[in-house]
Protein backbone atom coordinates (compact mmCIF):
# COMPACT_ATOMS: atom_id res chain seq x y z
CA UNK A 1 0.00 0.00 0.00
CA UNK A 2 2.90 2.46 1.03
CA UNK A 3 4.34 1.77 -2.41
CA UNK A 4 0.87 2.04 -4.48
CA UNK A 5 0.62 5.14 -2.74
CA UNK A 6 3.74 6.88 -3.46
CA UNK A 7 3.39 5.94 -7.57
CA UNK A 8 -0.31 7.18 -7.62
CA UNK A 9 1.28 10.74 -8.21
CA UNK A 10 3.66 9.60 -11.08
CA UNK A 11 0.71 7.34 -12.27
CA UNK A 12 -1.75 10.77 -12.29
CA UNK A 13 0.58 12.73 -14.24
CA UNK A 14 0.95 10.85 -17.11
CA UNK A 15 -2.31 8.50 -17.23
CA UNK A 16 -5.85 8.24 -16.34
CA UNK A 17 -7.93 4.91 -16.29
CA UNK A 18 -10.43 4.30 -18.64
CA UNK A 19 -14.14 5.17 -17.87
CA UNK A 20 -14.90 1.65 -18.38
CA UNK A 21 -11.97 -0.04 -16.58
CA UNK A 22 -12.23 2.06 -13.54
CA UNK A 23 -16.62 1.69 -13.69
CA UNK A 24 -15.68 -2.23 -13.37
CA UNK A 25 -13.14 -1.58 -11.07
CA UNK A 26 -15.22 0.46 -8.69
CA UNK A 27 -18.61 -2.29 -8.88
CA UNK A 28 -16.08 -5.14 -8.41
CA UNK A 29 -14.74 -4.35 -4.58
CA UNK A 30 -15.96 -1.42 -2.48
CA UNK A 31 -13.98 0.97 -0.72
CA UNK A 32 -14.12 -0.79 2.58
CA UNK A 33 -13.12 -3.97 1.42
CA UNK A 34 -16.92 -5.85 1.94
CA UNK A 35 -17.75 -7.94 -0.55
CA UNK A 36 -21.22 -7.10 -2.61
CA UNK A 37 -21.68 -9.79 -4.53
CA UNK A 38 -20.01 -13.53 -3.18
CA UNK A 39 -21.88 -14.46 -6.09
CA UNK A 40 -20.44 -12.73 -8.99
CA UNK A 41 -17.05 -13.64 -7.74
CA UNK A 42 -14.87 -16.21 -9.16
CA UNK A 43 -14.70 -19.66 -7.61
CA UNK A 44 -11.10 -19.54 -6.37
CA UNK A 45 -11.68 -15.79 -4.44
CA UNK A 46 -14.82 -17.74 -3.06
CA UNK A 47 -12.51 -20.31 -1.74
CA UNK A 48 -10.09 -17.73 0.04
CA UNK A 49 -7.34 -17.44 -2.51
CA UNK A 50 -5.52 -14.02 -2.95
CA UNK A 51 -6.96 -12.63 -5.83
CA UNK A 52 -6.64 -8.98 -7.36
CA UNK A 53 -10.32 -8.27 -8.65
CA UNK A 54 -9.27 -5.08 -10.22
CA UNK A 55 -6.31 -6.57 -12.10
CA UNK A 56 -8.33 -9.24 -13.09
CA UNK A 57 -11.30 -6.80 -14.46
CA UNK A 58 -9.22 -5.05 -16.34
CA UNK A 59 -7.14 -7.78 -18.13
CA UNK A 60 -10.60 -9.18 -18.66
CA UNK A 61 -12.19 -6.17 -20.51
CA UNK A 62 -8.78 -5.69 -22.30
CA UNK A 63 -8.97 -9.78 -23.99
CA UNK A 64 -12.85 -8.91 -24.32
CA UNK A 65 -11.89 -6.48 -26.33
CA UNK A 66 -9.74 -8.12 -28.75
CA UNK A 67 -12.74 -10.58 -28.91
CA UNK A 68 -15.26 -7.87 -29.44
CA UNK A 69 -13.05 -6.09 -32.30
CA UNK A 70 -10.56 -8.00 -34.16
CA UNK A 71 -8.66 -5.00 -35.13
CA UNK A 72 -7.78 -4.83 -31.73
CA UNK A 73 -6.42 -8.33 -31.46
CA UNK A 74 -2.45 -8.52 -32.13
CA UNK A 75 -1.99 -11.40 -34.91
CA UNK A 76 -3.76 -14.55 -35.24
CA UNK A 77 -4.05 -16.15 -31.84
CA UNK A 78 -6.55 -14.83 -29.06
CA UNK A 79 -5.91 -13.67 -25.69
CA UNK A 80 -6.11 -17.34 -23.90
CA UNK A 81 -4.51 -18.78 -26.77
CA UNK A 82 -1.45 -16.74 -27.01
CA UNK A 83 -1.01 -16.96 -22.69
CA UNK A 84 -1.82 -20.61 -22.30
CA UNK A 85 1.33 -23.26 -21.87
CA UNK A 86 4.58 -22.77 -20.26
CA UNK A 87 4.71 -22.19 -16.17
CA UNK A 88 1.84 -19.47 -16.22
CA UNK A 89 2.08 -16.85 -14.24
CA UNK A 90 4.52 -16.69 -11.67
CA UNK A 91 6.46 -13.41 -11.69
CA UNK A 92 5.24 -10.97 -9.25
CA UNK A 93 6.52 -6.78 -8.61
CA UNK A 94 10.03 -7.78 -7.08
CA UNK A 95 10.79 -10.52 -9.32
CA UNK A 96 9.70 -7.84 -12.14
CA UNK A 97 11.46 -5.17 -10.46
CA UNK A 98 14.53 -7.10 -10.64
CA UNK A 99 13.90 -8.22 -14.10
CA UNK A 100 14.35 -4.59 -15.19
CA UNK A 101 16.80 -3.84 -13.22
CA UNK A 102 19.13 -6.73 -13.86
CA UNK A 103 18.06 -5.88 -17.64
CA UNK A 104 19.52 -2.06 -17.38
CA UNK A 105 22.61 -2.73 -15.03
CA UNK A 106 25.20 -4.78 -16.75
CA UNK A 107 27.81 -3.89 -19.58
CA UNK A 108 26.60 -0.49 -20.00
CA UNK A 109 27.81 1.43 -16.80
CA UNK A 110 30.85 -0.42 -16.29
CA UNK A 111 32.04 -0.40 -19.54
CA UNK A 112 30.49 2.80 -22.10
CA UNK A 113 30.98 6.29 -20.35
CA UNK A 114 34.81 6.30 -21.24
CA UNK A 115 33.90 5.85 -25.18
CA UNK A 116 30.55 8.45 -24.00
CA UNK A 117 32.91 11.18 -22.83
CA UNK A 118 35.71 10.69 -26.06
CA UNK A 119 32.69 11.38 -28.40
CA UNK A 120 31.11 14.44 -26.44
CA UNK A 121 34.59 15.41 -25.77
CA UNK A 122 33.76 17.08 -21.90
CA UNK A 123 32.49 15.63 -18.13
CA UNK A 124 29.60 18.05 -18.35
CA UNK A 125 28.09 16.89 -21.49
CA UNK A 126 28.53 13.68 -20.64
CA UNK A 127 26.57 14.01 -17.77
CA UNK A 128 24.11 15.67 -19.37
CA UNK A 129 23.39 12.66 -22.01
CA UNK A 130 23.24 10.01 -18.97
CA UNK A 131 20.24 12.46 -17.68
CA UNK A 132 18.79 12.93 -20.94
CA UNK A 133 18.88 9.37 -21.21
CA UNK A 134 16.71 8.81 -18.31
CA UNK A 135 14.25 11.40 -19.42
CA UNK A 136 14.08 9.97 -23.17
CA UNK A 137 13.81 5.98 -21.31
CA UNK A 138 10.83 7.51 -19.03
CA UNK A 139 9.16 8.52 -22.29
CA UNK A 140 9.38 5.72 -23.97
CA UNK A 141 8.26 3.28 -20.65
CA UNK A 142 5.21 5.57 -20.31
CA UNK A 143 4.26 4.44 -23.71
CA UNK A 144 5.04 1.33 -23.91
CA UNK A 145 3.23 0.95 -20.21
CA UNK A 146 0.13 2.55 -22.43
CA UNK A 147 0.87 -0.73 -24.91
CA UNK A 148 1.67 -3.08 -22.54
CA UNK A 149 -1.66 -2.26 -20.42
CA UNK A 150 -3.40 -2.43 -23.57
CA UNK A 151 -2.54 -6.01 -24.73
CA UNK A 152 -1.26 -7.50 -21.13
CA UNK A 153 0.80 -10.47 -23.60
CA UNK A 154 4.31 -11.40 -23.90
CA UNK A 155 6.23 -10.45 -27.06
CA UNK A 156 6.81 -6.23 -26.18
CA UNK A 157 6.93 -4.95 -29.80
CA UNK A 158 5.93 -7.50 -31.98
CA UNK A 159 2.90 -7.43 -30.87
CA UNK A 160 2.13 -4.00 -30.64
CA UNK A 161 2.95 -3.32 -34.27
CA UNK A 162 1.15 -6.56 -34.83
CA UNK A 163 -1.74 -4.67 -33.13
CA UNK A 164 -1.60 -1.23 -35.59
CA UNK A 165 -0.11 -2.65 -38.90
CA UNK A 166 -2.24 -4.87 -39.52
CA UNK A 167 -1.45 -4.59 -43.71
CA UNK A 168 0.63 -6.27 -45.32
CA UNK A 169 -0.29 -9.21 -43.32
CA UNK A 170 2.72 -9.95 -40.94
CA UNK A 171 5.20 -7.56 -42.61
CA UNK A 172 5.78 -5.73 -39.44
CA UNK A 173 6.31 -9.50 -37.71
CA UNK A 174 8.88 -10.43 -40.16
CA UNK A 175 10.82 -7.22 -39.67
CA UNK A 176 10.58 -7.02 -36.09
CA UNK A 177 11.68 -10.83 -36.31
CA UNK A 178 14.65 -9.66 -38.14
CA UNK A 179 16.02 -7.43 -35.77
CA UNK A 180 15.28 -9.42 -32.74
CA UNK A 181 16.67 -12.89 -33.74
CA UNK A 182 19.87 -11.54 -35.75
CA UNK A 183 20.69 -8.04 -33.75
CA UNK A 184 18.84 -9.22 -30.34
CA UNK A 185 22.44 -10.25 -28.94
CA UNK A 186 23.97 -11.11 -25.40
CA UNK A 187 27.34 -11.38 -27.26
CA UNK A 188 28.57 -8.08 -25.99
CA UNK A 189 27.69 -9.11 -22.42
CA UNK A 190 29.23 -12.34 -22.89
CA UNK A 191 32.42 -10.55 -24.17
CA UNK A 192 32.92 -8.56 -21.14
CA UNK A 193 32.22 -10.96 -18.64
CA UNK A 194 34.68 -13.15 -20.24
CA UNK A 195 37.46 -10.30 -20.40
CA UNK A 196 36.90 -9.33 -16.50
CA UNK A 197 37.31 -12.65 -15.97
CA UNK A 198 40.55 -13.54 -17.21
CA UNK A 199 42.05 -10.21 -16.14
CA UNK A 200 40.90 -11.15 -12.38
CA UNK A 201 42.31 -14.00 -12.98
CA UNK A 202 45.64 -12.87 -14.35
CA UNK A 203 45.71 -13.86 -17.79
CA UNK A 204 45.88 -12.01 -20.90
CA UNK A 205 42.48 -11.62 -22.99
CA UNK A 206 43.76 -13.25 -26.10
CA UNK A 207 41.36 -13.76 -29.15
CA UNK A 208 40.04 -16.81 -28.53
CA UNK A 209 40.23 -17.84 -24.84
CA UNK A 210 37.88 -14.33 -24.71
CA UNK A 211 35.84 -16.31 -27.00
CA UNK A 212 35.88 -19.34 -25.89
CA UNK A 213 34.45 -18.04 -22.36
CA UNK A 214 31.96 -15.83 -24.14
CA UNK A 215 30.83 -18.50 -25.66
CA UNK A 216 30.75 -20.82 -22.25
CA UNK A 217 28.61 -18.10 -20.93
CA UNK A 218 25.87 -18.12 -22.89
CA UNK A 219 25.75 -21.94 -23.29
CA UNK A 220 25.35 -21.78 -19.06
CA UNK A 221 22.78 -19.34 -19.52
CA UNK A 222 20.33 -21.64 -22.00
CA UNK A 223 20.92 -24.89 -19.90
CA UNK A 224 19.69 -22.88 -17.02
CA UNK A 225 16.63 -21.38 -18.23
CA UNK A 226 16.12 -24.42 -20.91
CA UNK A 227 16.12 -26.92 -17.92
CA UNK A 228 16.11 -25.67 -14.31
CA UNK A 229 13.60 -22.76 -15.01
CA UNK A 230 13.25 -21.95 -11.39
CA UNK A 231 16.53 -21.83 -10.44
CA UNK A 232 16.90 -19.55 -13.40
CA UNK A 233 14.41 -16.95 -11.94
CA UNK A 234 16.34 -17.27 -8.38
CA UNK A 235 20.30 -16.96 -9.85
CA UNK A 236 18.61 -14.06 -12.43
CA UNK A 237 17.24 -11.97 -9.36
CA UNK A 238 19.94 -13.16 -6.83
CA UNK A 239 22.51 -11.49 -9.64
CA UNK A 240 19.97 -8.30 -10.05
CA UNK A 241 20.00 -7.74 -6.33
CA UNK A 242 24.38 -7.98 -6.21
CA UNK A 243 24.81 -5.67 -9.46
CA UNK A 244 22.30 -3.09 -7.19
CA UNK A 245 25.12 -3.82 -3.99
CA UNK A 246 28.09 -3.07 -6.35
CA UNK A 247 26.69 -0.06 -7.76
CA UNK A 248 25.93 0.91 -4.46
CA UNK A 249 29.22 0.57 -3.11
CA UNK A 250 30.88 2.38 -6.11
CA UNK A 251 28.53 5.33 -5.01
CA UNK A 252 29.75 5.34 -1.66
CA UNK A 253 33.05 5.30 -2.45
CA UNK A 254 32.65 8.32 -4.91
CA UNK A 255 31.48 10.35 -1.91
CA UNK A 256 33.97 9.62 -0.03
CA UNK A 257 36.48 10.31 -2.67
CA UNK A 258 34.52 13.93 -3.22
CA UNK A 259 35.05 14.25 0.69
CA UNK A 260 38.85 14.27 0.20
CA UNK A 261 39.28 11.30 2.76
CA UNK A 262 41.32 9.26 -0.12
CA UNK A 263 44.29 8.88 -1.85
CA UNK A 264 42.89 11.07 -5.31
CA UNK A 265 44.70 14.18 -4.83
CA UNK A 266 42.13 16.67 -6.28
CA UNK A 267 38.67 15.07 -6.75
CA UNK A 268 36.76 17.93 -8.33
CA UNK A 269 39.06 18.97 -11.01
CA UNK A 270 37.02 17.36 -13.61
CA UNK A 271 33.85 19.28 -12.66
CA UNK A 272 35.34 22.56 -13.24
CA UNK A 273 34.64 23.70 -16.24
CA UNK A 274 33.01 20.68 -16.92
CA UNK A 275 31.54 21.26 -20.30
CA UNK A 276 35.17 22.43 -21.80
CA UNK A 277 36.10 20.57 -25.17
CA UNK A 278 32.60 19.75 -25.75
CA UNK A 279 32.03 18.25 -29.22
CA UNK A 280 30.12 20.64 -31.55
CA UNK A 281 28.96 17.44 -33.74
CA UNK A 282 25.73 16.18 -33.64
CA UNK A 283 27.22 12.86 -34.95
CA UNK A 284 28.95 12.79 -31.76
CA UNK A 285 26.38 13.37 -29.63
CA UNK A 286 23.43 10.91 -31.25
CA UNK A 287 26.61 8.09 -31.45
CA UNK A 288 26.94 8.59 -27.63
CA UNK A 289 23.61 8.71 -27.05
CA UNK A 290 22.74 5.49 -28.43
CA UNK A 291 25.43 3.82 -26.24
CA UNK A 292 23.79 5.98 -23.44
CA UNK A 293 20.18 4.50 -24.40
CA UNK A 294 21.57 1.20 -24.98
CA UNK A 295 22.88 1.39 -21.24
CA UNK A 296 19.66 2.09 -20.01
CA UNK A 297 17.63 -0.33 -22.42
CA UNK A 298 15.55 -2.88 -20.32
CA UNK A 299 12.93 -0.51 -19.11
CA UNK A 300 10.69 -2.66 -21.15
CA UNK A 301 12.04 -6.52 -20.16
CA UNK A 302 8.33 -7.08 -18.38
CA UNK A 303 7.03 -6.41 -21.27
CA UNK A 304 8.19 -9.13 -23.58
CA UNK A 305 7.46 -11.74 -20.44
CA UNK A 306 3.48 -10.74 -19.41
CA UNK A 307 2.23 -14.21 -20.03
CA UNK A 308 4.15 -15.30 -16.90
CA UNK A 309 3.45 -11.83 -14.85
CA UNK A 310 0.96 -12.02 -12.24
CA UNK A 311 -1.44 -9.19 -11.92
CA UNK A 312 -0.12 -8.09 -15.11
CA UNK A 313 -1.63 -4.53 -15.48
CA UNK A 314 -1.34 -3.49 -12.08
CA UNK A 315 2.69 -5.64 -11.96
CA UNK A 316 3.67 -3.18 -15.21
CA UNK A 317 2.56 -0.33 -13.55
CA UNK A 318 4.89 -0.53 -10.48
CA UNK A 319 7.49 -2.29 -11.91
CA UNK A 320 8.70 -0.12 -14.49
CA UNK A 321 8.69 2.99 -13.12
CA UNK A 322 10.37 1.43 -9.82
CA UNK A 323 13.19 -0.24 -12.06
CA UNK A 324 13.88 2.53 -14.13
CA UNK A 325 14.16 4.75 -11.76
CA UNK A 326 16.33 3.04 -9.50
CA UNK A 327 18.82 2.40 -12.17
CA UNK A 328 18.21 6.03 -13.38
CA UNK A 329 19.89 7.22 -9.96
CA UNK A 330 22.66 4.58 -9.61
CA UNK A 331 23.78 5.79 -12.99
CA UNK A 332 24.33 9.24 -12.27
CA UNK A 333 26.07 8.47 -9.30
CA UNK A 334 28.55 6.45 -10.48
CA UNK A 335 30.02 8.50 -13.15
CA UNK A 336 29.98 11.07 -10.67
CA UNK A 337 32.19 8.63 -8.57
CA UNK A 338 34.15 7.97 -11.81
CA UNK A 339 34.70 11.61 -12.50
CA UNK A 340 35.87 12.09 -8.88
CA UNK A 341 38.28 9.55 -8.91
CA UNK A 342 40.32 9.98 -12.42
CA UNK A 343 41.15 12.61 -14.66
CA UNK A 344 39.80 12.86 -18.23
CA UNK A 345 42.63 11.53 -19.94
CA UNK A 346 42.74 8.87 -18.11
CA UNK A 347 39.21 7.91 -18.36
CA UNK A 348 39.43 8.66 -22.17
CA UNK A 349 42.53 5.76 -22.26
CA UNK A 350 40.18 3.07 -19.47
CA UNK A 351 38.89 0.82 -22.71
CA UNK A 352 35.94 -0.75 -21.49
CA UNK A 353 37.61 -1.05 -17.71
CA UNK A 354 36.83 2.44 -16.37
CA UNK A 355 34.90 0.84 -13.34
CA UNK A 356 38.68 -1.25 -12.88
CA UNK A 357 40.14 2.34 -12.97
CA UNK A 358 37.85 3.69 -10.17
CA UNK A 359 39.04 1.10 -7.68
CA UNK A 360 42.75 1.13 -8.87
CA UNK A 361 42.69 5.51 -8.04
CA UNK A 362 40.73 4.84 -4.59
CA UNK A 363 41.79 1.45 -3.12
CA UNK A 364 45.19 0.65 -4.86
CA UNK A 365 45.93 -1.88 -7.86
CA UNK A 366 44.94 -5.04 -5.02
CA UNK A 367 41.12 -3.78 -5.18
CA UNK A 368 41.08 -3.94 -8.73
CA UNK A 369 41.09 -8.04 -9.06
CA UNK A 370 37.76 -7.88 -6.54
CA UNK A 371 36.37 -5.51 -8.87
CA UNK A 372 36.61 -7.28 -12.04
CA UNK A 373 35.30 -10.15 -10.51
CA UNK A 374 32.13 -7.90 -9.26
CA UNK A 375 31.98 -6.28 -13.01
CA UNK A 376 32.37 -9.79 -14.42
CA UNK A 377 28.98 -11.10 -12.13
CA UNK A 378 27.25 -8.25 -13.34
CA UNK A 379 28.09 -8.64 -17.38
CA UNK A 380 26.13 -12.25 -16.41
CA UNK A 381 23.47 -11.32 -14.60
CA UNK A 382 22.69 -9.12 -17.81
CA UNK A 383 23.25 -12.14 -19.80
CA UNK A 384 20.65 -14.41 -17.59
CA UNK A 385 18.24 -11.86 -17.91
CA UNK A 386 18.46 -11.22 -21.41
CA UNK A 387 18.18 -14.61 -22.40
CA UNK A 388 15.63 -15.07 -20.41
CA UNK A 389 13.47 -12.63 -21.73
CA UNK A 390 14.61 -12.60 -25.67
CA UNK A 391 13.96 -15.71 -25.90
CA UNK A 392 9.99 -15.49 -24.99
CA UNK A 393 10.79 -13.57 -27.95
CA UNK A 394 11.71 -15.92 -30.18
CA UNK A 395 8.94 -18.22 -29.01
CA UNK A 396 6.18 -15.55 -29.32
CA UNK A 397 7.29 -15.34 -32.73
CA UNK A 398 7.28 -18.57 -33.72
CA UNK A 399 3.89 -19.35 -32.35
CA UNK A 400 3.03 -16.46 -34.48
CA UNK A 401 3.80 -18.77 -37.61
CA UNK A 402 7.44 -17.44 -38.75
CA UNK A 403 8.94 -19.92 -40.91
CA UNK A 404 12.20 -21.58 -39.11
CA UNK A 405 14.39 -24.94 -39.85
CA UNK A 406 12.79 -27.60 -38.88
CA UNK A 407 9.07 -25.54 -38.27
CA UNK A 408 8.11 -23.34 -35.99
CA UNK A 409 6.06 -25.41 -33.84
CA UNK A 410 9.38 -26.77 -32.81
CA UNK A 411 10.62 -23.50 -31.97
CA UNK A 412 7.20 -22.06 -30.12
CA UNK A 413 7.45 -25.31 -27.87
CA UNK A 414 8.50 -25.60 -23.78
CA UNK A 415 10.35 -28.72 -24.61
CA UNK A 416 11.53 -30.87 -22.86
CA UNK A 417 10.79 -29.27 -19.36
CA UNK A 418 6.65 -27.76 -20.82
CA UNK A 419 7.75 -24.91 -18.50
CA UNK A 420 10.45 -22.97 -20.29
CA UNK A 421 10.85 -22.32 -24.01
CA UNK A 422 14.22 -24.48 -24.48
CA UNK A 423 14.08 -24.01 -28.29
CA UNK A 424 13.89 -20.11 -28.43
CA UNK A 425 16.99 -19.89 -25.78
CA UNK A 426 18.61 -22.12 -28.58
CA UNK A 427 17.49 -19.55 -31.39
CA UNK A 428 18.47 -16.72 -29.52
CA UNK A 429 21.98 -18.24 -28.93
CA UNK A 430 22.81 -19.22 -32.58
CA UNK A 431 23.16 -15.81 -33.95
CA UNK A 432 25.04 -14.55 -30.19
CA UNK A 433 27.59 -17.46 -30.63
CA UNK A 434 28.50 -16.04 -34.42
CA UNK A 435 28.82 -12.81 -33.53
CA UNK A 436 31.66 -13.43 -30.86
CA UNK A 437 33.72 -16.02 -33.03
CA UNK A 438 33.65 -14.22 -36.55
CA UNK A 439 34.58 -10.47 -35.88
CA UNK A 440 37.67 -9.20 -33.40
CA UNK A 441 36.79 -8.38 -30.10
CA UNK A 442 38.28 -5.05 -30.00
CA UNK A 443 35.87 -4.29 -32.91
CA UNK A 444 33.34 -6.23 -32.14
CA UNK A 445 32.14 -4.58 -29.11
CA UNK A 446 31.44 -1.17 -29.70
CA UNK A 447 30.39 -1.99 -33.39
CA UNK A 448 27.79 -4.74 -32.11
CA UNK A 449 26.29 -1.58 -29.58
CA UNK A 450 25.66 0.70 -32.13
CA UNK A 451 24.26 -1.92 -34.28
CA UNK A 452 22.05 -3.02 -31.90
CA UNK A 453 21.01 0.58 -31.28
CA UNK A 454 19.74 2.03 -34.39
CA UNK A 455 17.12 -0.86 -36.10
CA UNK A 456 15.44 -0.56 -31.92
CA UNK A 457 15.12 3.26 -32.80
CA UNK A 458 13.62 2.44 -36.21
CA UNK A 459 11.55 -0.03 -34.25
CA UNK A 460 10.51 2.41 -31.74
CA UNK A 461 9.90 5.02 -34.37
CA UNK A 462 6.63 2.84 -35.44
CA UNK A 463 5.74 1.67 -32.49
CA UNK A 464 5.29 5.58 -31.17
CA UNK A 465 3.75 6.44 -34.67
CA UNK A 466 1.15 3.81 -33.93
CA UNK A 467 0.03 5.24 -30.75
CA UNK A 468 -0.91 8.08 -32.16
CA UNK A 469 -2.84 6.44 -34.81
CA UNK A 470 -4.55 3.52 -32.56
CA UNK A 471 -5.74 6.79 -30.41
CA UNK A 472 -6.93 8.67 -33.50
CA UNK A 473 -8.80 5.13 -34.97
CA UNK A 474 -10.18 3.25 -31.41
CA UNK A 475 -10.34 6.28 -29.52
CA UNK A 476 -12.97 4.78 -26.83
CA UNK A 477 -10.55 1.49 -27.12
CA UNK A 478 -9.60 -0.09 -23.10
CA UNK A 479 -6.20 1.31 -22.02
CA UNK A 480 -5.99 1.55 -18.22
CA UNK A 481 -2.98 3.37 -18.66
CA UNK A 482 -2.82 6.81 -20.82
CA UNK A 483 -0.02 8.31 -21.48
CA UNK A 484 0.23 12.28 -22.15
CA UNK A 485 0.89 12.90 -25.82
CA UNK A 486 3.13 15.83 -25.01
CA UNK A 487 5.66 13.26 -24.14
CA UNK A 488 4.41 11.13 -26.87
CA UNK A 489 5.74 13.73 -29.35
CA UNK A 490 8.51 14.84 -27.08
CA UNK A 491 10.01 10.96 -27.62
CA UNK A 492 8.94 10.51 -31.33
CA UNK A 493 11.17 13.86 -31.81
CA UNK A 494 13.73 12.47 -30.12
CA UNK A 495 14.03 9.34 -32.41
CA UNK A 496 13.81 11.28 -35.48
CA UNK A 497 17.46 13.40 -34.31
CA UNK A 498 18.73 10.12 -33.01
CA UNK A 499 18.32 8.13 -36.90
CA UNK A 500 19.22 11.43 -38.86
CA UNK A 501 21.70 12.41 -36.79
CA UNK A 502 24.45 9.29 -37.30
CA UNK A 503 24.72 10.14 -40.78
CA UNK A 504 26.41 13.50 -40.26
CA UNK A 505 30.11 13.75 -40.62
CA UNK A 506 31.46 13.59 -37.35
CA UNK A 507 34.13 15.99 -35.76
CA UNK A 508 37.05 13.70 -36.13
CA UNK A 509 35.75 12.42 -39.72
CA UNK A 510 35.89 8.60 -38.20
CA UNK A 511 33.58 7.90 -35.67
CA UNK A 512 34.33 5.37 -32.65
CA UNK A 513 34.76 2.31 -34.28
CA UNK A 514 37.56 3.13 -36.82
CA UNK A 515 38.74 1.60 -39.74
CA UNK A 516 34.71 1.55 -40.43
CA UNK A 517 33.47 4.07 -42.12
CA UNK A 518 31.32 5.93 -39.29
CA UNK A 519 27.83 5.09 -41.01
CA UNK A 520 28.26 1.90 -41.29
CA UNK A 521 26.30 0.47 -38.80
CA UNK A 522 23.31 2.60 -39.76
CA UNK A 523 23.46 1.01 -42.92
CA UNK A 524 23.56 -2.61 -41.43
CA UNK A 525 20.84 -1.62 -39.04
CA UNK A 526 18.37 -0.60 -41.86
CA UNK A 527 19.90 -4.02 -43.82
CA UNK A 528 18.89 -5.88 -41.05
CA UNK A 529 15.38 -4.57 -40.92
CA UNK A 530 15.53 -4.63 -45.08
CA UNK A 531 16.14 -8.63 -44.58
CA UNK A 532 12.90 -9.12 -42.41
CA UNK A 533 11.01 -8.00 -45.80
CA UNK A 534 12.59 -9.60 -47.88
CA UNK A 535 11.99 -12.52 -45.94
CA UNK A 536 8.29 -11.95 -45.65
CA UNK A 537 7.86 -11.26 -49.41
CA UNK A 538 9.68 -14.67 -49.88
CA UNK A 539 7.31 -16.68 -47.46
CA UNK A 540 4.31 -14.37 -48.81
CA UNK A 541 4.57 -13.19 -51.96
CA UNK A 542 6.99 -15.61 -54.29
CA UNK A 543 4.25 -18.13 -53.58
CA UNK A 544 1.59 -16.67 -55.23
CA UNK A 545 3.38 -15.91 -58.69
CA UNK A 546 3.48 -20.19 -58.90
CA UNK A 547 -0.05 -19.92 -58.29
CA UNK A 548 -0.18 -21.17 -54.28
CA UNK A 549 -1.70 -19.40 -51.09
CA UNK A 550 -0.75 -19.62 -47.80
CA UNK A 551 -3.46 -21.06 -45.58
CA UNK A 552 -3.51 -19.98 -41.92
CA UNK A 553 -4.76 -22.77 -38.66
CA UNK A 554 -4.13 -22.80 -35.23
CA UNK A 555 -2.58 -26.07 -33.64
CA UNK A 556 -1.97 -26.82 -29.86
CA UNK A 557 1.11 -28.72 -28.85
CA UNK A 558 1.08 -31.17 -26.55
CA UNK A 559 2.39 -28.73 -23.66
CA UNK A 560 -0.51 -26.73 -24.16
CA UNK A 561 1.11 -24.32 -26.10
CA UNK A 562 -1.06 -22.51 -29.34
CA UNK A 563 0.52 -22.12 -32.18
CA UNK A 564 -0.26 -20.52 -36.29
CA UNK A 565 0.82 -23.20 -38.75
CA UNK A 566 0.93 -22.19 -42.35
CA UNK A 567 0.53 -24.78 -45.31
CA UNK A 568 0.38 -23.96 -48.95
CA UNK A 569 -2.26 -24.55 -51.04
CA UNK A 570 -2.95 -24.52 -54.87
CA UNK A 571 -5.10 -21.20 -55.90
CA UNK A 572 -8.19 -22.94 -57.39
Amino acid sequence: MVLSSKLAPLRALFSRESAGSASVAQSSQPEDGTVADEKALPEDRKKGVPHDTDDESSVREVADAGERDPELNPGGLSFEEDTAGGMGRHLGVFSCTLLIVGRIIGTGIFSTPSSILGSVGSVGASLMLWVLGFILSACGLFIWLEFGTMFPRSGGEKVYLEAVYKKPKYLSTYVFAANAILVGLTASGCIVFASNILEAAGHEATRWNTRGIAVGTIVFSVLLHGLTPRVGVLVMNGLSVFKVVILLFVVVTGWVVLSGKTAVADPHANFRNAFAGSSNSSNDYATAMFKVLYSYIGWSNVNYVLNNVKNPIRTLKIAGPLGLGICAVLYLLANVAYFAAATKEEILNSGVTVASLFFSKVFGPRAVKALTVFVALSALGNVVTVTFALSRINQELAKEGLPLPFGNKFWASNWPTGKSPFPGLVLHMIPSIIIMIAPPPNVAYPFILDVQGYPIQVINLFVVIGLFWLRYRKPNATRPFKVWLTVAFFYLAAIVFLLVAPFIRPANGVGDTPPLPYYLYCLVGIGVLAFGALYWAAWRLVPRWFGYEMVERKEALSDGTFVTVHDYKKIQ
